[in-house]
């Protein structure tokens, strides 16, 4: 059975009170991003670093309201796992072996109770009245996976959530940066080892392998035929 660490490892913002958590602590499985909310419109409110303890309030769709060290906010479900039978099982796999309270989200309130000392509290009012409340809780949102240091500069790698990684050369850098193209937004934190849909154009890169997209206001690399990104721009 794989022995399982809890680092610290948490940039906290924030304490508060929380409802009762499940019995037994989660575990989450890659560098992760807590948001303000149920989505990748929120704002980031920490990054739980890979392996760390987490406990789960409840979920919603394919998001879970935990709290991490006395800070709280929303987590992708498809990251967060639990030991069943000395195995790890991600939220969305669990069924009926675990008992997960179902949660739920007011922005106003939440707000109000976690985040008034925080920066981007300012634009509460756009968060509670922008329609994003509920909205990106429910469908197939893949992520929320930073991969890799907060505020990393451009270029940063964004993580081996595949297994390997690439460092792409200057020049690949260099041409992104000198021939931009149409960004296009998807319901889904683009992380090293999503693959993209159709609805995403891919460019090609002279005399490179991978191909580049501009996804969620983010360039990223790409393998042609698997569609699978292999390196996000930070």
């Amino acid at each position: 059975m794989k022995r399982w660490t809890k680092p610290a490892g948490l940039a906290l913002f924030g304490m508060m009170a929380a409802s009762p958590a499940l019995a037994e602590p989660a575990i989450v499985m890659t560098d992760l991003n807590m948001r303000a909310g149920p989505g990748p419109e929120y704002p980031v409110v920490a990054t739980i670093r890979s392996d760390s303890a987490v406990d789960v309030l409840g979920c919603m769709g394919s998001w879970c309201d935990v709290t991490v060290e006395g800070a709280r906010g929303w987590a992708s479900a498809s990251y967060i796992a639990f030991d069943i039978e000395g195995s790890p099982v991600i939220v969305p796999e669990v069924g009926t072996r675990m008992d997960i309270p179902e949660a739920d989200f007011e922005a106003e309130s939440y707000w109000d109770e976690n985040y008034r000392d925080e920066p981007f509290y300012v634009e509460r009012e756009r968060y509670i009245h922008g329609g994003f409340a509920g909205g990106a809780a429910t469908g197939a949102i893949a992520g929320a996976v930073v991969g890799g240091p907060v505020g990393a500069a451009v270029g940063g790698l964004a993580g081996a959530a595949i297994g390997t990684t690439i460092v792409p050369p200057e020049r690949v850098t260099t041409y992104i940066e000198e021939e931009p193209v149409e960004p296009v937004r998807i319901d889904r934190e683009v992380s090293v080892g999503v693959s993209l849909p159709e609805t995403v154009v891919l460019h090609p890169v002279p005399e490179y392998e991978y191909q580049y997209a501009m996804v969620n206001s983010r360039p990223v690399l790409v393998e042609p035929g698997s569609r699978r990104v292999v390196y996000v721009y930070r």
